[in-house]
């Protein structure tokens, strides 16, 4: 793989070969996340859910995508808009909702909330909250897998506000120098909080993967929004870590459907620009490649659909019906 290599988002279908279980099951996965999604919404709109809440909708194919390509005993560390994550990973809906109510079943115990969920069971290593506060965490794992020499990759997600930071910086320089196997994954999603990159970073919002060459790391970009696309590129990187070492870099461009989080309105996004990407919805596109390119009966998609609906109705009851953390909690897991 090139140093910084743009590769184009025209790429529709997988270039491995795949089951028709694993087609269905992408679409499973990205239908969940979705409807997680909305009814975390609803929930801290009706008070069950409090503090802030940064909603994933609009970015499923990134979390379904790329995790797909890994292995179960790679590691995944990400940022506080996780619960794609943490469901791309393998935590159980009923266990993030109790989370994201505060409730004693989530998946901190109720103490986290929905930027810190967490399953080491899963290799899921958890979203933090601090902006770019992730990525010295995920080299420490990687530099730990390395030391072990085992062949655990460990992803790392973050976004475009992060690369402005000291962090950043730091971590990518320390990888490289260290050839850490691990892969940089950027959800350039345009905007940090409430303001478009190109007014936040020098040399503007649309290629940032080229930074990856200021630390010899090679780095592409790639289309986000398009399931095939994030898994095939995110598989050869993978693939590439495992023959070559690491670290390497991947951008991909994508367009969140709501604001920064609950308490955002999004005034600061024209109409047309939010419309424009919703036609670019990764869900009903791909569901859409499925029915027309596959010949997949759409009866699947509708049981689907109920499955969904079903499963998420049941983790928003568990969480509802979840006690709340007893008082003596609050001394549990404290480094004294």
């Amino acid at each position: 793989m090139a140093t910084n290599e743009l590769r184009s988002s025209d790429d529709v279908g997988f270039a491995y070969d795949l089951a028709k279980s694993e087609l269905t099951d992408f679409y499973r996965q990205m239908l969940r996340i979705r409807r997680f999604e909305e009814s975390s919404a609803n929930l801290y709109m009706q008070g069950h859910i409090k503090g802030f809440l940064h909603l994933y909708i609009g970015e499923e194919a990134i979390a379904v995508g790329s995790i797909a390509a890994l292995s179960s005993n790679d590691y995944v560390v990400t940022h506080y808009r996780d619960h794609g994550h943490a469901i791309a990973k393998g935590m159980e809906t009923k266990t993030a909702m109790a989370e994201l109510c505060g409730k004693s079943t989530g998946s901190s115990g109720g103490k986290g909330g929905s930027m810190h969920l967490i399953d080491a069971s899963k290799r899921f290593m958890g979203g933090y909250a601090i902006v770019a506060g992730q990525m010295p965490m995920a080299a420490g794992i990687a530099l730990a897998n390395q030391y072990r020499g085992d062949d655990s990759i460990v992803l790392c997600y973050f976004g475009d506000g992060a690369v402005n930071e000291g962090a950043f910086h730091e971590t990518m320089n320390l990888a490289s120098v260290w050839n850490l196997p691990m892969i940089f994954f950027l959800e350039n999603n345009l905007y940090g909080m409430g303001t478009h990159a190109d007014r936040a970073r020098a040399g503007g919002a649309h290629e940032i993967y080229k930074a990856a060459e200021a630390y010899a790391m090679p780095g592409i970009q790639i289309d986000g929004m398009q399931l095939s696309t994030v898994y095939n590129h995110t598989r050869a990187t993978v693939e590439d870590i495992r023959t070559n070492g690491g670290p390497r870099f991947i951008e991909a461009m994508c367009y969140r459907y709501r604001g920064h989080s609950m308490a955002d309105p999004s005034m600061y996004r024209e109409r047309d620009e939010v419309e424009e990407n919703r036609e670019r919805d990764p869900i009903d596109n791909y569901k859409n490649w499925l029915i027309g390119n596959q010949s997949f009966d759409e009866k699947i998609i509708k049981d689907i659909d109920s499955e969904i609906e079903t499963e998420i109705a049941s983790a928003v009851k568990f969480a509802m019906d979840s006690p709340e953390p007893e008082p003596d909690t609050l001394f549990e897991n404290i480094y004294v």
